[in-house]
């Protein structure tokens, strides 16, 4: 089941430096939001404290609420596991199990949690291949690599894997990124249809992919090297990039800088 997600005043630290000043934002279940901003500004640092992927980078930590469901992912006696596992990532550049069959790729995390029947995981195999839009491509190929597959079926691939454990929220880390325009166009496509079933939250440097996949939009900058970035700007994508109530959101999307 999908949920919520409620951030309140969140620093984000690489050891003394602090990266993200003061984050809150309230993200509504079985939605896309899109962050936004330039290079270095903190968004990906920041969609990580969302699965606490941050704390596993030496001297990361954070400070703060991070609350799903009502539930603190940063409470006394939280597992991070648990936590990742409840809400998913796929990175910005496709990274399947090179020496894993497609089958094995989609299976592991289910592995991990001790999942062996084989008539379970077929069935799970086929439905997360299906929720990526890469079954019908792959059925006839499962055994075969996953490092096999294009760049854009990796990526797909690697959805798959991702919703195979039925997490509630999808983060996704400028997952086009490296990707030709036609398999830039399924991946967006995808996201609207998995937003039915997750709640998802996406890192793009692309201003048009965030206007064609989002609901809320939310703008991060930096004052200047070295300062933390911030959390400018988040509203409804559609007022966001037609009439933002800060100056320097307009300044961004209109190109005078970034």
């Amino acid at each position: 089941m999908a949920k919520r997600i409620d951030v309140d005043d969140v620093n984000v630290y690489y050891s003394d430096f602090l990266a993200v000043e003061g984050a809150s934002i309230n993200i509504a279940p079985l939605t896309v939001t899109a962050f936004i901003g330039p290079s270095g500004c903190g968004k990906s640092t920041f969609l990580r404290v969302l699965n606490r992927m941050h704390e596993v980078i030496p001297g990361g930590r954070v400070s703060g609420s991070v609350m799903l469901d009502g539930e603190d992912l940063y409470g006394p006696g939280v597992d991070p596991v648990n936590v990742r596992r409840t809400v998913g990532m796929v990175f910005q550049k496709a990274n399947p199990f090179p020496t894993m069959s497609i089958y094995d790729n989609v299976v592991a995390g289910l592995k991990l949690q001790g999942r062996r029947k084989k008539s379970d995981l077929d069935d799970i195999v086929e439905k997360s291949l299906r929720g990526a839009n890469l079954w019908e491509e792959v059925k006839d190929r499962l055994p075969r690599p996953g490092s096999g597959l294009s760049g854009g079926q990796q990526q797909r691939l690697c959805i798959a894997r991702a919703i195979a454990v039925e997490p509630a929220v999808l983060l996704m880390d400028e997952p086009c990124s490296a990707l030709d325009p036609i398999s830039t166009l399924a991946i967006e496509d995808l996201m609207q249809e998995l937003k039915a079933d997750y709640t998802i939250v996406v890192v793009t440097h692309n201003m048009q992919q965030a206007a064609r996949v989002s609901d809320h939009t939310g703008f991060f900058n930096i004052a200047a090297t070295g300062k933390p970035g911030k959390l400018i700007e988040m509203d409804q994508t559609e007022k966001i990039f037609s009439n933002p109530s800060e100056k320097a959101t307009e300044d961004y999307i209109t190109g005078r800088f970034g």
